[in-house]
């Protein structure tokens, strides 16, 4: 019986090979960062408030000018074909049933122009195009013109991403691309992508002499869509980000996949919130595993929360219905949390809704 998120891992984990359970479930080096970004949240603690009628409560919020179902999109996350031949179209219609918002990576095994229009006969939501800093500019514009034609509303930058972090199951299990998956937005054959490790690959197409001066610029040059920067752990890059004008950052280590060692998110949320100071949109990602955790993500800070793994884990497990599934559970975790600590609105959930754990002590209120 698959109850909560982490039912649903490990009955996906069961189901996948090993190389690609390790591909999807492992982070870089010593795994610090990958366990971290979930164990953190535990520190965090609720301060419900009581004897509140909370009949009415609604977890919806607007994001790309839109009604969604509460605080929750699916992050951009690459070959998701290896978990379900469905991949991507499968979760863009999940995304759609439960009304929320979803994000394309570079690396999807379907097109931009048939995941968007996957979720369309259901219901109208908003597609985010990932992408990388490439060393073949036309090929980069040929990604950004295809998304914004068919209908994406935001380029999320992979900005933490000069180089591959160090992944030792990778290396290991000699990862590459189960035959038969392409790479449409990368324009790569399952032949082309099965010639390369994933980590020679990157190198090939990837430009490491990115910068904010080039990057930004370039792309307001080229694109009306949105321009957030995804992969932003400190104050000062937000900062930056509003100086260049970008439209929103999302606080986010990969999923622990880069560089170890960097912290968990939700602990430099409340940093990179505040430094926002409400002149830039700030989201986050990394390690949310349930609808509480959604909730302290809010309290922090967080406009929205994205999600990964656990679409992954829901397609390895069912396909379609395993990410309706996934949405599903933390949409209502999340709603009873409000509940039950007496909000009404997402407005309501605010840093007094926590407190943090001392290693010795009271609570401390935040």
């Amino acid at each position: 019986m698959i109850l909560s998120i982490s039912d649903l891992q490990v009955a996906a984990s069961a189901k996948l090979p090993s190389s690609a359970r390790d591909f999807y479930n492992s982070g870089s080096t010593d795994q610090i960062t990958v366990h971290e970004n979930t164990t953190a949240y535990k520190k965090y603690r609720l301060r419900p408030r009581v004897l509140r009628n909370v009949s009415l409560a609604t977890p919806q919020t607007t994001l790309f000018s839109q009604q969604i179902a509460f605080p929750l999109c699916v992050s951009p996350a690459g070959i998701q074909a290896i978990a379900h031949p469905t991949g991507e179209l499968a979760t863009s219609r999940a995304c759609a049933k439960r009304n929320i918002h979803m994000g394309i990576s570079s690396f999807a095994n379907h097109s931009v122009e048939d995941i968007v229009e996957a979720a369309k006969p259901i219901a109208p939501i908003a597609h985010v195009m990932q992408l990388y800093t490439m060393k073949d500019r036309a090929k980069q514009l040929r990604i950004i013109q295809r998304a914004e034609k068919a209908g994406c509303r935001a380029i999320f930058l992979t900005a933490d991403s000069p180089v591959l972090g160090i992944r030792y199951n990778e290396h290991r299990n000699d990862f590459r691309t189960p035959t038969g998956l392409d790479f449409p937005m990368l324009e790569k054959t399952s032949a082309q992508i099965r010639a390369e490790t994933h980590d020679d690959q990157f190198k090939a197409f990837n430009a490491d002499d990115h910068s904010w001066a080039r990057e930004i610029p370039w792309l307001r040059s080229v694109s009306k869509m949105e321009i957030w920067i995804k992969g932003v752990l400190t104050a000062e890059d937000v900062i930056l980000a509003r100086e260049f004008g970008c439209d929103g950052v999302i606080v986010s280590n990969h999923g622990g996949r880069q560089l170890d060692g960097t912290p968990a998110t939700i602990d430099v949320l409340q940093e990179c919130a505040e430094a926002g100071a409400g002149k830039i949109r700030v989201h986050v990602d990394g390690g949310i595993r349930s609808g509480s955790d959604i909730f302290k993500a809010i309290a922090l800070g967080a406009e929205c929360c994205w999600i990964g793994r656990p679409v992954l884990w829901g397609l390895a497990y069912d396909g379609e219905a395993g990410v309706t599934k996934a949405l599903d559970i933390l949409y209502d975790e999340f709603k009873r949390c409000m509940q039950l600590t007496g909000c009404n609105s997402v407005s309501d959930i605010t840093k007094a809704s926590l407190g943090v754990m001392r290693a010795h002590g009271p609570l401390a209120r935040l």
